[in-house]
Formats: C-alpha cells, sequence, structure tokens
C-alpha cells in the first residue's frame, strides 16, 4: 500500500515537474527569428588536427570556433570572423573581422560617409601556441592553393592627413589619385616581410613559390606596372611598366610561366586592344606571344580581357580568350544626334534564335563573349578552338590531355523557347591545330571524357540509356541497353518531358569501367563488354528501397582505384533513415555502416588522414558539425547550434501515409505542436509542393518567409501543420492536386484530433497555382495564402519569365505546368486547369502576395485573381512588395510578409482580432506611413 502511494506521489510529482517545463517554454515569436544560428564554412586541415567552422545568426555578429580535432572541449572563438581559411601548412588560421552590425547600423543612421565607415581587420592565429594576431584596415589577404607559408595583405587607401586648426598657414594635404594602396607580403611566422606601396591587384602561385602584383597609375607621374616576387629569394623584378593596364595575371601549375594581359590604350578608352605577355618565372625577361595581327587567332578578332587565361597541368600549352573585334556602328558615333534624339526599341523578329527579352537579358554576356584559343608553348603556334558557330569547349579542372570536347546547340537554338530539351551537336577538338571532329549530332546529353580520354559518355534522353563513344574505334556504344529489367531515368519522373537519368559515381582507373546510377543501385559497366554489367551493390538497393550513392572522399580524385574501399551513402525511401554503407567492386551486398533516423550530409575527410567531420540533423535537431572517422562510430558533436530552442515549444514530425483517390500509395509529413494532445481539436495548415517526404529529418529554421508559411513557427503556436505528397497525371495539374491533398487532408482529419472547421492552405508559385485550383474545387478550407499564382493559362502561356527572358511556353508544354500541349492544340486542358474561370465557386477569403518585378510569373497573374475575387465581393488581399521578386529578396520585406501571414490566419483559423490593414486597407495616402500590424476590436 506504502509502495502504491509513493508511486502515486511521485507520479504527481513527475507530472508537475512536466507541467513547470511546459509553463516555462513559450511559443517563437517574430523577434526569435534574427538570433538563430546556421553553420557554415565548415573545414578541417589536411592533417585532420584542427577544424573550424563558422556560427552565423540570421541578423547579427557570427563567429569562427576553431578546436583540436581530439578535444571538442578546447574551442577558440573569434567574433565576427569572415571568409576564413586553414593555410596550406596546417599551421595557421586566417580571415578577415568585420565591424560590428550594430555599429554600422548607427552610423547609418547618422549618414556617416562610406570612406568614414569602420574597415575590416586582419587575424592570423597559429593554433598550436594559441597566439592571436590582428591587423586592422584591411582591404583583402590571400594565401597560396597548396603550400608555402605566406601571406599577402592589402590595406585600405591611407587617409589624407587633416589640417591643423592651429596652424593658420598649413594646408590640408591633397589626396593622390590612384586605385593603389599598400601590400604587406610576410611569411606566416612574420620572419620575413616585404612592403610595397600602390599595389592594385596581387596574386600567389599555385604552390606559393612566387607572388606577382600589379602597380597602379598614380596622379600621371608613376606609371602602372607588374612585378615578380620571388618569395624564395626575396627578389622583386619589373616585368613590364608603362601600360595602362594589367589584367588577368596568371601563374602555370609548377609555376613555370606567368602569363598576363596589358593594353596602353586609355584607361577611358571603351575599345581598348590587348596584347597577351608571357615569362619564365626563372629568367624573367617579358614575351608579346599574341596580338589581334596573331597568326591563328579568330578572324576580325582581338585578346579579350573578358576571357580567362589557363595552363595546361603539364605547362606545355596557354590557353586564353579572342573576342569579335569592335564594329563602329554609324548611328551609334553619330555626335550630330542629341541624347533625346536617339531612337530607343526592341525588334522581335520571327527568325532570331532568341526572343528579344532573352537577348536584352544576356546582353551583357554576349558583350563580353571570347573564343577560346590555345597555344603551343613549345613554338608559339596558335589554335583557335571556339568560334561564332561551335563556342562551348570544355576545359576541365585541369588540362591534361591535347584534347577537349565542344558542343553547340546552334541549329536547334531558335526552339528552345518551347522546348528546353533542344539537343547539341559534339565534336572532338584538337588543342594543336584546332581542328573539329563531329561525334553526334543533336546529341540529347552533356558530354564528359573519361579521365584517361578514351571515351566520351553523356546520357541520351531520347533513348533512355547511358551511352559512350569510343573516340579510337570511333564508334557509339550503348552501355545500358543490355541490362534487363532495370530502367536508368528517373522512374517518378511526371512532367511531359523526357526524363533524366541519377547521374554517374566515375571511372574506374585505366578507363576499366564507368560508374553508373540506377534509381537505388549503382552498376559497373566496360564500355568493351556492357552486357556483363555488375550491379555494385547487389540490387541490396532495389530489393530494400535504400538509394546507395558513391561518396567521393578526395575531391582532386581523377579515377577510382577499384582496391580501395568503396564508401557509400544510404537513404532508406521508405522510412527516410539514412547513413553510411561499405560496399566492394565486386558486386557483394554493402555492409551498413551506419543508418539512423537523421540526415547526414556534406561528409568532408582529411586530406592526409582518416579523420572525418560531417553535419546530422533532424527536425528537433539542429544540422551540427560532428567529429569522426571512416568507421563511422561514435561521432562527437562538436558545434552547438541554437541553445536557445530549449527554451520554445518546437513540436515534432511523423510520417504519415495515404492513398491518393486513385488509389496511389503516397506519404507526407504531419507536424504536431509540442505537449500534443490526441484528445484535444488543433487548427492545421497545409503547405504542398510537389513531393517533400523524402526531407522528414531535414531541420527547419526559425526564419522570416520568403513566401510560404514557416512551419516551425506556426507548430510552435499550436498548429498543426501537413504537407502532402503529390504525383502528377499529364494534362491534369490541377485535378492531380485534388486528388492527392484532400485525401491526405481527409485521412489526418480522420485521426480525431484537427479542427475540421479550422483548416487552411498556402503555397507559392506551383504552390500558389494549386491553391488557387483548390478554392474552386471545395469549401473544406477557412482561409487560403496564394503566393505568385498562376490562375489564367491561357494568358500566362505566351508571357515572359523575365527573370530568363524565356518564353513560358516550355513550362507548359515540357515541364511543371504539364499540359503537354500549345495552347491551340490542348485549348480545354488549358481552360480547365485554370482557377480563373471558376473564381466564381469561391467562398475562401485569400491572401494573396504577388511582386511587380517577379522574374518567373507575370506579376497580371496575381492581379486578375484580385481583380476576379472583388469582383465577386469575396475577401482577397493582394500583397504586392515594390521592386520584389518571385520570391522576397529582402529581409524587412520577409519580416513584413510573415506577420501578416500569421496574423492572417490566426484571424480566419483562431478567432484572432483582425488586423487593421486587413479592415481598413492601406490607402495610397497612408503607404510608407503606417504598416497597420494593430490589432482590432
Amino acid at each position: 500500500m506504502l509502495r502504491r502511494i509513493s508511486g502515486i506521489l511521485m507520479l504527481s510529482v513527475m507530472l508537475t515537474i512536466s507541467g513547470l517545463q511546459a509553463q516555462q517554454k513559450r511559443s517563437l515569436t517574430h523577434d526569435d527569428y534574427d538570433g538563430w544560428e546556421n553553420l557554415s564554412s565548415d573545414r578541417i586541415t589536411k592533417n585532420g588536427i584542427w577544424v573550424g567552422y563558422m556560427i552565423s545568426p540570421q541578423d547579427g555578429d557570427g563567429r569562427l570556433e576553431i578546436l583540436p580535432f581530439k578535444d571538442v572541449s578546447k574551442k577558440f572563438v573569434i567574433p565576427r570572423a569572415q571568409g576564413w581559411n586553414f593555410t596550406p601548412d596546417d599551421t595557421y588560421a586566417v580571415g578577415k573581422i568585420v565591424p560590428q552590425e550594430d555599429s554600422i547600423r548607427v552610423l547609418k543612421l547618422k549618414k556617416t560617409k562610406k570612406d568614414d565607415m569602420p574597415k575590416d581587420s586582419l587575424f592570423i592565429y597559429e593554433m598550436k601556441t594559441g597566439k592571436l594576431e590582428k591587423m586592422a584596415e584591411v582591404k583583402s589577404f590571400a594565401i597560396p592553393e597548396k603550400g608555402g607559408s605566406w601571406i599577402a595583405i592589402q590595406f585600405e587607401k591611407e587617409k589624407p592627413a587633416k589640417k591643423d586648426p592651429a596652424d593658420s598657414t598649413a594646408k590640408a594635404e591633397k589626396p593622390k589619385k590612384t586605385d593603389g594602396t599598400k601590400l604587406l607580403v610576410r611569411s606566416l611566422d612574420g620572419s620575413k616581410s616585404y612592403e610595397f606601396a600602390r599595389v592594385k591587384s596581387y596574386g600567389f602561385s599555385r604552390n606559393g613559390d612566387f607572388l606577382h602584383y600589379v602597380l597602379a597609375e598614380e596622379d600621371t607621374l608613376d606609371n602602372a606596372a607588374i612585378h615578380l616576387l620571388n618569395l624564395s629569394s626575396g627578389q622583386s623584378t619589373v616585368l613590364h611598366k608603362g601600360n595602362t593596364a594589367y589584367e588577368r595575371v596568371t601563374f602555370s601549375p609548377k609555376s613555370r610561366y606567368l602569363a598576363f594581359l596589358s593594353t596602353n590604350d586609355s584607361a577611358k578608352s571603351k575599345k581598348p586592344y590587348y596584347n597577351l605577355y608571357l615569362t619564365t618565372t626563372s629568367n624573367p625577361k617579358v614575351e608579346e606571344v599574341a596580338t589581334r595581327n596573331s597568326q591563328g587567332i579568330l578572324e576580325n578578332g582581338r585578346i579579350s580581357n573578358d576571357g580567362s587565361i589557363r595552363f595546361s597541368e603539364n605547362e606545355n600549352r596557354l590557353f586564353f580568350g579572342v573576342a569579335e573585334d569592335y564594329v563602329d556602328y554609324a548611328y551609334e558615333s553619330d555626335t550630330t544626334i542629341l541624347d533625346d534624339e536617339r531612337v530607343s526599341l526592341d525588334i522581335w523578329g520571327w527568325q532570331d534564335a532568341e526572343i528579344q527579352p532573352m537577348q536584352l537579358r544576356n546582353k551583357s554576356r554576349e558583350e563580353k563573349r571570347s573564343y577560346t584559343a590555345a597555344m603551343d608553348l613549345t613554338d608559339r603556334s596558335i589554335a583557335q578552338l571556339e568560334d561564332r558557330e561551335v563556342n562551348n569547349v570544355i576545359l576541365e579542372n585541369k588540362i591534361e590531355r591535347d584534347f577537349g570536347i565542344a558542343w553547340t546547340d546552334a541549329p536547334y537554338r531558335r526552339a528552345y523557347s518551347w522546348d528546353i530539351q533542344i539537343g547539341r551537336d559534339l565534336y572532338l577538338v584538337d588543342f594543336e591545330s584546332g581542328e573539329r571532329t563531329l561525334i553526334e549530332k543533336n546529341a540529347p546529353g552533356y558530354p564528359s571524357v573519361s579521365p584517361e580520354g578514351n571515351y566520351v559518355t553523356w546520357y541520351a534522353s531520347t533513348d533512355s540509356a547511358w551511352v559512350a563513344y569510343d573516340i579510337v574505334a570511333q564508334k557509339k556504344i550503348n552501355l545500358t541497353s543490355g541490362i534487363e529489367n532495370v530502367v536508368f531515368y528517373e522512374e517518378l519522373h511526371d512532367s511531359p518531358s523526357l526524363p533524366g537519368s541519377y547521374g554517374v559515381a566515375g571511372w574506374l582507373a585505366g578507363d576499366e569501367a564507368i560508374l553508373i546510377n540506377d534509381r537505388y543501385d549503382i552498376w559497373k559497366i566496360d564500355p568493351r563488354n556492357p552486357n556483363a554489367a555488375v550491379n555494385v551493390t547487389a540490387g541490396e538497393g532495389r530489393k530494400n528501397k535504400i538509394e546507395y550513392r558513391r561518396i567521393t572522399l578526395d575531391r582532386e580524385e581523377k579515377s577510382i582505384d577499384p582496391k580501395e574501399k568503396l564508401y557509400l551513402t544510404a537513404f532508406n525511401e521508405m522510412s527516410k533513415e539514412s547513413g553510411i554503407a561499405e560496399g566492394s567492386m565486386n558486386g557483394s551486398a554493402p555492409k551498413s555502416i551506419l543508418m539512423t533516423a537523421h540526415r547526414y550530409y556534406g561528409l568532408t575527410k582529411a586530406e592526409d588522414s582518416d579523420e572525418i567531420l560531417v553535419q546530422r540533423s533532424t527536425y528537433k535537431e539542429s544540422p551540427d558539425l560532428y567529429l569522426g572517422d571512416l568507421k563511422f562510430k561514435n561521432l562527437r558533436k562538436a558545434s552547438n547550434l541554437n541553445p536557445q530552442q530549449a527554451n520554445v515549444k518546437w513540436g515534432s514530425v511523423e510520417l504519415v501515409s495515404y492513398l491518393a483517390n486513385d488509389g496511389t500509395p503516397l506519404q507526407g509529413l504531419l507536424f504536431k505542436p509540442e505537449y500534443f494532445d490526441p484528445n484535444k481539436k488543433y487548427p492545421m495548415m497545409v503547405y504542398f509542393y510537389e513531393r517533400n517526404s523524402d526531407g522528414l529529418h531535414n531541420y527547419r529554421s526559425p526564419a522570416p518567409s520568403a513566401s510560404t508559411i514557416n512551419i516551425p513557427f506556426f507548430v510552435s503556436n499550436d498548429y498543426l501543420v501537413f504537407v502532402p505528397d503529390i504525383k502528377y497525371d499529364l494534362g491534369l495539374p490541377g485535378p492531380s492536386a485534388y486528388n492527392c491533398i484532400i485525401p491526405g487532408v481527409q485521412s489526418i482529419v480522420a485521426k480525431g484530433f484537427v479542427d475540421a472547421d479550422n483548416m487552411a492552405i498556402q503555397g507559392q508559385s506551383w504552390g500558389g497555382y494549386q491553391v488557387a485550383y483548390l478554392i474552386t474545387q471545395t469549401n473544406m478550407f477557412k482561409a487560403a495564402g496564394a503566393g505568385a499564382p498562376v490562375v489564367n493559362m491561357t494568358s500566362a502561356y505566351g508571357g515572359i519569365r523575365w527573370g530568363t527572358g524565356m518564353s513560358r511556353m516550355f513550362q507548359y508544354e515540357q515541364t511543371q505546368s504539364r499540359i503537354g500541349g500549345t495552347l491551340w492544340e490542348k485549348p480545354l486542358y488549358y481552360i480547365e486547369n485554370s482557377p480563373l474561370f471558376f473564381m466564381d465557386r469561391v467562398n475562401t477569403p485569400v491572401l494573396i502576395m504577388h511582386n511587380d518585378e517577379d522574374g518567373a510569373v507575370p506579376w497580371y497573374q496575381g492581379i486578375e485573381m484580385f481583380m476576379a475575387l472583388k469582383r465577386l465581393n469575396q475577401p482577397a488581399w493582394l500583397l504586392q512588395y515594390n521592386g520584389e521578386d518571385h520570391n522576397l529578396r529582402q529581409r524587412k520585406n520577409r519580416k513584413d510578409l510573415s506577420i501578416r501571414l500569421s496574423q492572417f490566419f490566426d484571424h480566419y483559423l483562431k478567432g484572432a482580432p483582425a488586423p487593421l490593414w486587413m479592415t481598413e486597407g492601406l490607402p495610397a495616402v497612408e503607404k510608407g506611413r503606417t504598416l497597420k500590424y494593430e490589432l482590432g476590436q
């Protein structure tokens, strides 16, 4: 009896404690957004001894945390650090320290001039000793990419000395006219240093044995010049001087050469001509190696300062850009015409390859277009690789072959407005001669070359197959057609276009085989005998609905050593668990190393050891950084993001399954408030955008909304949030949404804890369209939010996506809108899927957001919806953020939208008083004077 009483008392105490904890936790507010943190720029030294990462709030000052890999408790914190990195010798961490944001804000309020604002500082932190060195007024800095223990620091322009007010005869110092400032080049330990004045630009060689720097002109007395600093000897050599500009300065991979562009034309010239110069670092005598008159370059061409300069890895070849020569247009150069007399118009020609909006969008890029040429450094001969007809030569990160791949879609470009899957002609290009050999016309994929240069591969979507082109035999090989009962196209593809592939995982050494992914497994295919393909993951992926993908641990990997361990990511399509597995090239079943109810991503391995970094998250757990090794046992948490979350009502998420109206099994995500009581009735928000259930273990930060409801905010404020998956039938996007969303909602309502009289839907863009469609088909929702919705497919079909300048035709014929034909081929489909034609059925209050610089969905679509509802006397509000795009970019507007979304839905689903902006509106005469957030009575 006493034991029973004791148990009752204990239970009572536990319930009391639980109740107190519930009282202590609070709901998220809009004020919480700024302080919510994320982790980025995580790095590990090559030797695996030191780790660092940035933690940044959404608004405010961030910090850098550096710690020894073996002891996460010994963190060294550098406030306000940015742009940091470990040095190549694994000894130091370097980066900038930016001014405090609060201080910057105060100065901006005071209208402080830009030159008088606080500047960045530099830090140099020696990990072993804990010594921290800082330097003020730093404009930029650089360290070598691969080797050396050097740093170059460019300082801000020095302010001229101010006039002494006590000295009436003194004059204020006149600032010198120059773009250059002081550059300090020093060893990281400070034992050696070199200082140079009026430096405009600078850069290290890859291995840190040389540094170039360019001097700016100063008051026309000192000329621009380019210098080479030998970091071993400390000797600085003038390479060239007297020209007005030195640009695109580039070292060869092993520092044998230095190349640059230079011009002596006026800095104000609109048509400067550049020449290409080259020198060796061992004997720095500059040679002019290419001009616009050089043999081999593009006819009527010039050396382009907009093109990059690259060297081959063996340093035998130099690649540079050539542009078309300047054209003198009589109308443009006619000085007798006033600016207000000049005609300004766009002419849309039916024969144009691209429509005018797309041409205008790409105008700057086209004006800077350059065509790659290659120079043989043994005899200085030049071969033009690209021209107006074929202008896409693929130069890999490391150029190790004497040939490459080029492609052009010019013959098919005119159809791109309605066919975004146009083909391209593929060529082999000889870097020595520039000669091109056609290997495939109208290929439906993008090509790549095998590591040893024996094959060109691409995915042929028209055949749903991977193909290889044998360069020596000059024949095409179908790599996957002989594999029975397996497809290599995207199996869940449900739009009227050709499905894509699941990609490749790399090549085995010697081009012995290529690894190709299907939906779940990985196949090893020898191009010489593709019918003998081996399922590397032994079919275990498809058998268990687990997606296996190879992990690339070496970022500079050229090919795969078949004897090395094969590490795989593993994702269970049904449970959404993920982890790591170990496989082999012989086709044995993968062995699970790690499989948990988390999301893992961002895996990084130390270059010279087995230490790894990986981020891990769930809906409840921030994506903190974990440390471990390739055994993936006992991962240790290094960071501690968002400790404030412990004091906030957060909630949970669960995976739910249901059937669409046509019987298709679907999944969705159901988010529940903290302290969820199944015996209570909760208002429910429904958000959707195609398929989202794979994101079960994604962490969702409280953040101001760019367009959609912030799920953690609504869940923390005691809403259920349901996110159903949607699968589409071609030609029926609206009915498909209804057939998947409505039964999903009904399945949740059937659980008994949903207040079915207080449900709402919200979506943006494609989701906004589906919201608009659903409220014409059902009155089951108390309120709706539609962001950038297409409501009239007949008018939107002929519109422009101003962000790219493309016609919207492809959207309906091939992609997301899924009609599958032109407006004149399928007019009824366009009408029946357009909510505008059925607005008279709407009885649901709607909050629309559509902005006047939307680059994806025509702004008038939101206006058409609003005006229809206004005409029908249905409650509707249109939020139009001035100068904003499809999704809000400016944080101030995101915060505003977040407030209005929560006020709107709280009013309709929770009975909260309506804010004044809903009841009174915001007249134009009050714009900018008030926000009208105040709640009515």
